[in-house]
């Protein structure tokens, strides 16, 4: 059952196709599809990407990051994003979440340019590597210059309840430009906190509990609970 009740959007972020269709069935509204939780999140493969959509009816976006650690990458791992990328495109897959930084930890802009000019139609979010750079507010500012749609942070912190000052200060000054979606540890115990404090519409969570790496049912349907 979808989630048409709330003005808030939960996004679910889910690290196996069995995570998949128990948010959809808890009544998530969005899914952040990808592999390995170890590292932090790497593109699915392909198969399970196809599996995913064919599986799905609420929209769903695709990480894409070729690998664990930092977000600098080789001309090999660019066209690998590039061929995934591609492929989420012909799939009718709904967006795509990426990062590119560079060296010294600034928005690469001249290739988050080309892929969010490859990406097209699809939605296209900035994902928490924003939270690996120095500066937030420029990083923000080559972030919508670039035309994403959406940023996931944690405000720069290791999760999004001791990012909450930042995450306030990024949604009064930036929030009429681009979505701000605030995620890491953002669980039903501080949701509605974060909400309150920060004011904005979109969540994101693994919505994992005990420490496993499926997104729980009941977790879910208390963290929409919560946020209505």
């Amino acid at each position: 059952m979808l989630n048409t009740s709330s003005k808030y959007t939960l996004e679910i972020a889910c690290f196996n196709l069995e995570s998949c269709l128990l948010a959809q069935q808890s009544g998530a509204d969005r899914i952040e599809f990808c592999a390995d939780y170890s590292v932090g999140g790497v593109t699915p493969n392909h198969h399970d990407i196809l599996k995913a959509r064919e599986l799905l009816h609420i929209p769903l976006h695709v990480i894409i990051r070729p690998r664990g650690g930092d977000f600098v990458y080789s001309m090999d791992e660019l066209k690998t994003m590039k061929n995934d990328i591609l492929f989420c495109k012909q799939n009718h897959i709904n967006g795509v979440v990426f990062g590119v930084l560079t060296q010294n930890k600034k928005i690469d802009t001249i290739i988050n340019k080309e892929l969010v000019e490859l990406a097209g139609n699809m939605s296209t979010t900035f994902h928490r590597s924003i939270d690996e750079c120095d500066n937030t507010e420029e990083a923000m500012n080559d972030i919508i210059s670039l035309g994403f749609k959406r940023v996931l942070t944690s405000g720069g912190k290791s999760n999004a309840l001791e990012g909450i000052d930042v995450l306030k200060d990024c949604q009064n000054k930036f929030g009429e430009k681009i979505t701000i979606i605030p995620g890491g540890g953002i669980r039903s115990n501080n949701i509605e906190l974060i909400s309150k404090e920060t004011r904005c519409n979109e969540f994101h969570s693994a919505a994992f509990i005990n420490d496993k790496e499926l997104a729980d049912q009941k977790e879910i349907k208390l963290l929409i609970e919560k946020m209505s």
